[in-house]
């Protein structure tokens, strides 16, 4: 089978928007983040929300995709097992090393505990207590901040390994949509979540409450896994792409026009929510077929890319959070501090992941990477060429 590049792209490129959408959680107005910025705008609220409305759906969406190449071994109990080393390791990893310092400089910053890090990781890995908000989490005692991902997509594994066998039932009817029935059928379970779950469960990212986003990833999750590889959707999903992109961008227009300061109401509430999932749908329907039309090819950085993305998922938002501690107080402005911040976490995730991650056979496995081929020397980098020849696998990657 010929690998599926753009496949590849989509997933470095989604995390990429995902480290670019949490540097910006710093300068949105009115937003809650761990650490803000004196330089917030108003501005950037709808651009934010805009991408919000997608990103993590299409990253669910390409995660099921994964998932989809993986089960064609036919061993599902392999598979679980290999997932669960590759998602719930650094999971735990991240959550003892990688996300403390998130919290101590939020705890810092709203004056709930006095500066000493030292201190702070004594009593974090106690469990605490804290003072009520000290931190995301701090009525848990520990958090995993921007971690949540891993533990999703893992109950969402294990239920789509237990549940395969009656989930592939309706999936000839999911790959035989066409023309409009491709761009809304699949948006009605959207609009039930929205309606039915949405009121009665908020964001939380705590695993145990969140039953709207449960709803929606792992409907998108089970997309993925049912879209696979499939020539004739995918072609049709290339046709659409143009189309998709209008339906987006109309509804993303009304969804404007519904929240403005016009309009009031529940009524109006609920269909200003259904545009936002008509949105998400049709967004990723027109990404997919783009990405799929332009982007399906073997560049010639997208196999260094395939390995760092999953490190940099891992450390970018302390590395966010570390600049800016240090960046702030240097009163840089509403350009220089952002761009500057960026730039750091950009460059740590690069130096980190290139210089002690990847060529570490024990860093690796805590980073969600796969063990050094044994042939490989202390100094292998599988971005050289050769040696990216060497680690391709015939079969697209265990993403996770």
């Amino acid at each position: 089978m010929n690998r599926r590049h753009d496949i590849d792209t989509l997933r470095c490129l989604a995390f990429g928007l995902v480290i670019l959408y949490h540097v910006a959680m710093a300068y949105v107005a009115d937003w809650h983040w761990h650490l803000k910025s004196p330089h917030a705008a108003e501005w950037l609220q709808w651009p934010m929300r805009a991408l919000n409305l997608w990103r993590m759906d299409l990253v669910f969406l390409v995660s099921g995709l994964a998932m989809g190449f993986l089960l064609r071994q036919g061993d599902r109990l392999g598979v679980l097992r290999q997932r669960s080393l590759r998602l719930l390791l650094p999971l735990a990893w991240g959550m003892a090393v990688i996300v403390p310092y998130q919290a101590y400089a939020q705890a810092v910053a709203n004056g709930s505990i006095a500066p000493g890090l030292g201190a702070f990781v004594l009593r974090y890995v106690s469990g605490g207590p804290w003072p009520a908000g000290a931190f995301d989490g701090s009525d848990v005692g520990v958090t995993w901040n921007h971690l949540w991902y891993l533990p999703y997509l893992w109950v969402y594994t294990a239920l789509l390994l237990a549940l395969a066998p009656v989930l592939v039932r309706p999936r000839g009817a999911f790959l035989a949509l066409r023309g409009a029935r491709l761009l809304l059928l699949p948006a009605l379970p959207l609009f039930v979540y929205s309606l039915a779950l949405r009121p009665h469960f908020p964001p939380t990212h705590d695993l145990l409450h969140d039953a709207w986003l449960h709803a929606v990833y792992g409907t998108l999750f089970v997309y993925g896994w049912w879209i696979g590889v499939d020539a004739a959707l995918w072609a049709e999903i290339r046709r659409l792409r143009h189309r998709a992109l209008v339906v987006a961008g109309a509804a993303f227009l009304l969804l404007l026009v519904l929240r403005s300061d016009r309009f009031g109401g529940e009524a109006l509430a609920s269909a200003a929510r259904l545009c936002g999932d008509l949105y998400t749908w049709s967004a990723i329907v027109a990404i997919l077929g783009f990405a799929y039309r332009h982007l399906n090819r073997p560049w010639r950085w997208l196999a260094w890319a395939r390995e760092s993305v999953y490190p940099w998922y891992v450390l970018h938002q302390t590395l966010i959070i570390v600049a800016l501690v240090w960046l702030v107080p240097l009163r840089l402005g509403p350009v220089g501090e952002p761009l500057l911040v960026l730039l750091a976490t950009v460059a740590g995730c690069w130096l980190l992941c290139d210089g002690w991650i990847r060529p570490s056979r024990w860093l690796r496995p805590l980073f969600g990477l796969a063990p050094l081929p044994r042939h490989a020397s202390a100094g292998y980098r599988p971005q050289d060429p050769v040696a990216a020849r060497m680690a391709e696998e015939p079969t697209p990657p265990r993403w996770p």
